[in-house]
């Protein structure tokens, strides 16, 4: 069964970065589109970052350019998301995710909190 399991989340200051890692079984990956999202408390989960697959194009919606890096390692079946000059307003669960044969799959997240 498909699988995604997050992790590197955590307490960070203001200004500092994080790498997240996910590791995905279950389906090609190679083959896979990979996307990272976020959910911050009362708020709705909004895409992040999305690599695609074979051509590993990277999309970011505008707030996120520049800060934000999503990449991906297919033999080890891996996408990361490097976050830099990280704010408050970044704090949110971050969640790995994936369609693969038309059913949307996630990982069970991973906290980041930045604060001082």
């Amino acid at each position: 069964q498909v699988q995604l399991v997050e992790s590197g989340g955590g307490l960070v200051q203001p200004g500092g970065s994080l790498r997240l890692s996910c590791a995905a079984s279950g389906f090609t990956f190679s083959w896979a589109t990979m996307s990272w999202y976020r959910q911050a408390p009362g708020k709705e989960r909004e895409v992040v970052a999305t690599i695609t697959s074979p051509g590993g194009d990277t999309i970011y919606p505008d707030s996120f350019k520049g800060r934000f890096t999503i990449s991906r390692d297919n033999a080890k079946a891996a996408v990361y998301l490097q976050m830099n000059s990280l704010k408050a307003d970044d704090t949110a669960v971050y969640y790995c995710n994936t369609r693969w044969r038309w059913v949307m799959y996630w990982g069970q997240g991973t906290q980041v909190t930045v604060s001082s």
